[in-house]
């Protein structure tokens, strides 16, 4: 009940920034009671020079539903801003760092700093060590990356922290070197001695495997044959796995199904799978099909509604799906193509880049058995069988305190007629 020793034209004089900037977003239609139960992750980058101050960042966090936002450093700002939030973080420790990781007395200055002092006002409750190291170009960080996490790990444990705080390490698509269909995916050979020992440090400690996902760069790249719905999680006919009989109706699924397929066949069926990174651009360059603020608003709108859901992929339908969107911010000093400055769900004055209520339909993308079917491509014309799945890791970003770097976009489209 709010007290009345202020009149109501005042009120607002009397708002916290960020509790005001709620209830706008409120008002708008950005936060509305459906988007705002849905348990999502979003990526926090901070490639710009406009961003708002991190206290601002709270509100709109809080305004899309997000409980856990993942950081691609362990920028003490942040964390600062969301202490007492409840919010769960993913704090990142970049590839610029892993070859001081392999001193041990580096790991433990390095969890003392940027986790253990943030303790527990802010919920830091992983460290991702790296980001898709296995694909990077700069092969010398392979060696370098377990014994990094096991150094960190064995910092936390040192310091009593390894029961709350897991480590892991985030991987690009193209680590699989078979992605279609779902039920035949595997790893690169050349990558699975490497990722082999990953999965027995998750085995060992109970992190996750978390892996980086855009179907947009599959639309980008043959938009006449990839049907523009089965990328928005709006396509009624799908496709089905002849292996297994499942059905697919969004190609995100169809992707962290083949990675699930590729844990079984290395003996880790079992294995969690988050997707750390996943999104739409709302801008793009002339070339760049399918970057509208239209299409960005049906596939994160829609992706939130079948997180909202609780159900799996047809594979592990009973498995909750642990997704981050990219990003909370359009960031304006990232390379490379328009859309890579224009993944944000925000402006950097705080605007919504688009509005996530009121998105288009969602379909069950969950069914098995049917037949597959092939939709219609972007231009109308009746589009190919969909026997291809987007490896790619056109979104990742490696970030530091003063420097930031953006990993080169890879992607690989397989067509099957």
């Amino acid at each position: 009940m709010i007290s009345s020793a202020l009149p109501p034209s005042n009120l607002a004089l009397h708002l916290s920034p960020s509790l005001l900037l709620l209830l706008v977003l409120l008002i708008s239609g950005l936060a509305s009671p459906s988007t705002m139960a849905a348990p999502i992750g979003v990526n926090y980058g901070q490639i710009a020079n406009n961003l708002p101050p991190p206290d601002h960042a709270v509100a709109l966090v809080k305004a899309v539903g997000a409980t856990r936002v993942k950081l691609y450093d362990a920028d003490p700002r942040v964390l600062c801003a969301f202490a007492g939030t409840g919010v769960e973080f993913t704090v990142g420790l970049g590839n610029e760092f892993l070859a001081q990781m392999k001193d041990p007395k580096g790991a433990l200055s390095w969890v003392k700093t940027n986790v253990q002092s943030f303790l527990p006002a802010t919920k830091i409750t992983t460290i991702a060590v790296g980001n898709e190291v296995f694909t990077s170009n700069d092969t010398s960080l392979r060696d370098l990356l377990i014994p990094a996490m096991r150094n960190v790990h064995d910092a936390l444990a040192s310091l009593g922290l390894d029961k709350q705080v897991t480590v892991t390490t985030a991987h690009s698509l193209a680590i699989l070197g078979t992605s279609y269909p779902p039920s035949t995916g595997k790893f690169r050979r050349d990558l699975v001695s490497r990722v082999s020992q990953v999965l027995d440090f998750h085995c060992q400690t109970g992190s996750s495997f978390l892996i980086n996902a855009y179907p947009y760069f599959a639309f980008k790249a043959n938009p006449k044959q990839v049907p523009l719905e089965f990328v928005l999680f709006q396509s009624s006919q799908g496709v089905t796995d002849p292996s297994t009989g499942l059905r697919y109706e969004n190609m995100l699924f169809a992707q962290i199904d083949a990675v699930h397929s590729a844990l079984a066949a290395v003996g880790y069926a079992n294995m969690t799978v988050h997707v750390s990174e996943t999104g739409w651009p709302s801008r793009g360059d002339d070339d760049e099909v399918g970057a509208t603020p239209e299409n960005a608003k049906k596939y994160n709108g829609n992706l939130m509604r079948i997180v909202k859901q609780k159900k799996g992929t047809p594979m592990k339908p009973n498995c909750d799906l642990n997704i981050y969107v990219f990003a909370l911010f359009n960031e304006n000093l990232k390379p490379g193509p328009m859309s890579e400055r224009n993944y944000g769900l925000f402006k950097p004055d705080g605007t919504p880049s688009y509005m996530l209520g009121g998105s288009g339909g969602v379909s069950n993308a969950t069914s098995s058995g049917g037949s597959g079917g092939g939709g219609s491509a972007s231009d109308g014309s009746p589009a190919a069988p969909i026997g291809y799945l987007s490896v790619t890791s056109g979104a990742s970003e490696l970030q530091s305190v003063g420097a930031a770097c953006l990993v080169s976009a890879l992607f690989l489209i397989k067509l099957v007629f």
